[in-house]
């Protein structure tokens, strides 16, 4: 049904002369509660090309899924008499803290590499705005320890090969959210392609949000920093003597 509704709408926009796209989500919300093991997306949707054709067969399709941006330091470790120790470090204005890309076959088949930077189709094409004046080598190194850190967390992904396209008009790609996913807004950006150009794209939007208790103590950490943080001092300490306490007589 839904399917045949994205066709049903991509079809009223039938007077445009590029290809059309309409993109959906099967979550437009996430709630993590406590006990979130994660979740999977699935992005879909339907592309009609107005000349007539069956969109398809002429077009490649990368989702690319974006969290939300924060700022963030990297530091670099150095083993200094023996000892691994922090040494250089950058900061970035913008780092999206979840980052996923989902194509119809591997990018560098579907576009050139310029191409893929401006549309940021692959995790080395992230833009990250570092603060300062940086050496371009620094940068670059710097960026590619903050995209390898982030995959080892799962954050960071890429599935060339993860989206489907099904009767020539339907396409789909599944992207999965691990436990550990920044809470925020999410944007789901599918990008049309044909001939190594970009012929058009949509946007779809996540929003990940913590319920329940876990929302509570997330109001209450922004509006009451300073109460927060001594009743997780006051707490941590309670917890450290309860527990000599119990050892003491075992």
């Amino acid at each position: 049904m839904r399917a045949l509704l994205l066709i049903f709408a991509a079809l009223m926009l039938m007077g445009q002369r590029d290809a059309i796209l309409v993109p959906a989500v099967s979550q437009s919300e996430v709630q993590v509660r406590q006990g979130f093991t994660g979740t999977e997306l699935l992005l879909y949707g339907a592309i009609l090309d107005p000349r007539g054709g069956r969109a398809g067969s002429d077009y490649d399709i990368v989702v690319v899924l974006k969290g939300p941006s924060e700022p963030i330091r990297i530091r670099e470790k150095e083993r200094i008499l023996g000892m691994w120790m922090n040494a250089e470090s950058s900061d970035f204005r913008s780092a999206p803290a979840f980052f996923a890309v989902a194509a119809s076959r591997p990018v560098d088949q579907i576009v050139d590499e310029r191409t893929a930077a401006i549309y940021e189709l692959g995790t080395q094409f992230i833009q990250l705005s570092p603060t300062g004046q940086i050496e371009p080598e620094k940068q670059a190194r710097f960026a590619a320890g903050l995209v390898d850190l982030r995959q080892r967390k799962g954050l960071y992904k890429e599935d060339m090969g993860g989206v489907t396209i099904s009767e020539q008009v339907l396409y789909q790609a599944r992207i999965g959210l691990p436990s550990n996913v920044t809470t925020g807004q999410y944007t789901a950006e599918t990008f049309a392609i044909r001939d190594g150009l970009v012929i058009a794209s949509a946007i779809a939007e996540v929003e990940v949000r913590k319920v329940g208790f876990e929302r509570f103590v997330e109001l209450f950490s922004q509006a009451y920093a300073l109460w927060y943080g001594m009743a997780a001092v006051f707490l941590s300490v309670s917890m450290g003597w309860i527990a000599g306490r119990l050892f003491a007589f075992i």
